[in-house]
C-alpha cells in the first residue's frame, strides 16, 4: 500500500483487488469554489502528473475487474480527461443554452427534484419518463460521485454535469442499466464526449456481454449509439431541469438523437 500527500489530505492508494477500497468518503456538497487550504472546489484533491497517472492505472484495472465499481469509473475518467472536458466546456460555451448552465451550475440530486409535481407530468414526458427510469431501474442521482481530482474548477463542473445527466441519457436513448444497455450508452458518449473513460468502456464492454447481446449491439444498437452520438447537440448544453414538461420524442427529434432501434428491459439480467 502507497500513501500520498495531497495538499492537506494524505490519500491512500490501495491494492487493485475488487473488494478493495479506493476513494476517501464521497461528500455531495453545492457548487461553488473553495480555495481555502489549496481547494478549487468543495471535494478538491490537488495531484501531481505522476500521482494522476499512478491514480488512472490503479482506478482502470479495478474499473476492468469490475464495471459496476463507480468509484473506480469515476476516478479513471477525472485523471485522463483534461483534454475532453476542455472540449465539452467550450462547446458549452458557444450554446446559449450550455453557457447558461456553466453560470448558473445547476445540480441534479433528489433534493432539487421535485418529485410530486414531476411524477405528475403526462406519460412520454421527459420527466415522467425519467421518474420511471430511476423507478424500473431502481437507481438514483445521488449516488454519482462528487469530482475530486480534476484541477480547474470550470472543468470539474463539466465532469460532475456529465455524471449527473448519464442517467437522463439512458432515459434519452431508452436503455436501462443492464450490461447491453450500459454498453450501448457508453458508445454513445464515447462518440458525443470524447472522454477515454467512455472510449475505454466502449471497447472494453462488448467483452463482457454473451453472444445474443453481442448480436444486438453490433448489428443495430451500436452503429445507432455511434452515429445518434456523433451527430447530436452537445447533451451537456440541456437545461433539462427547465424542460421536465417537454415531450422526450419532441426532446429527441431537437437533439438529432433517433429512437433506438430495439426496445430493451430494465427486468433484463445486469451480468449477462
Amino acid at each position: 500500500m502507497a500513501a500520498f500527500k495531497l495538499s492537506r489530505y494524505t490519500y491512500n492508494v490501495v491494492s487493485l483487488s475488487v473488494n478493495g477500497k479506493f476513494l476517501a468518503r464521497q461528500q455531495h456538497t453545492s457548487w461553488s469554489s473553495d480555495h481555502h487550504y489549496g481547494m478549487l472546489y468543495p471535494g478538491h484533491i490537488q495531484t501531481s502528473p505522476l500521482q494522476k497517472a499512478l491514480l488512472a492505472v490503479g482506478s482502470g484495472v479495478a474499473a476492468l475487474q469490475n464495471p459496476y465499481r463507480h468509484d473506480m469509473v469515476a476516478v479513471l475518467g477525472e485523471t485522463t480527461g483534461h483534454l475532453a472536458l476542455i472540449k465539452l466546456r467550450n462547446r458549452m460555451r458557444n450554446d446559449p443554452e450550455g453557457y447558461t448552465i456553466l453560470t448558473e451550475r445547476p445540480r441534479i440530486r433528489l433534493s432539487t427534484l421535485d418529485i410530486s409535481s414531476m411524477s405528475t407530468l403526462p406519460d412520454g414526458s421527459l420527466g415522467r419518463e425519467y421518474l420511471r427510469f430511476l423507478d424500473e431501474n431502481k437507481v438514483t442521482p445521488d449516488t454519482r460521485a462528487d469530482v475530486k481530482f480534476v484541477d480547474d474548477e470550470e472543468l470539474a463542473y463539466v465532469m460532475q454535469r456529465y455524471r449527473e445527466v448519464h442517467d437522463l441519457l439512458h432515459t434519452l436513448l431508452g436503455m436501462p442499466t443492464n450490461m447491453l444497455g450500459e454498453v450501448a450508452v457508453k458508445w454513445f458518449e464515447a462518440a458525443q464526449t470524447g472522454l477515454p473513460m467512455c472510449i475505454l468502456g466502449a471497447a472494453l464492454g462488448p467483452l463482457r456481454l454473451s453472444t445474443s447481446r453481442l448480436q444486438k449491439l453490433m448489428g443495430s444498437l451500436g452503429p445507432w449509439a455511434l452515429h445518434s452520438g456523433s451527430r447530436a447537440r452537445c447533451v451537456l448544453s440541456v437545461f433539462y431541469e427547465r424542460r421536465w414538461e417537454q415531450n422526450l420524442e419532441e426532446l429527441r427529434e431537437e437533439l438529432n438523437i433517433e429512437p433506438p432501434p430495439i426496445i430493451l428491459s430494465a427486468n433484463s439480467k445486469k451480468g449477462s
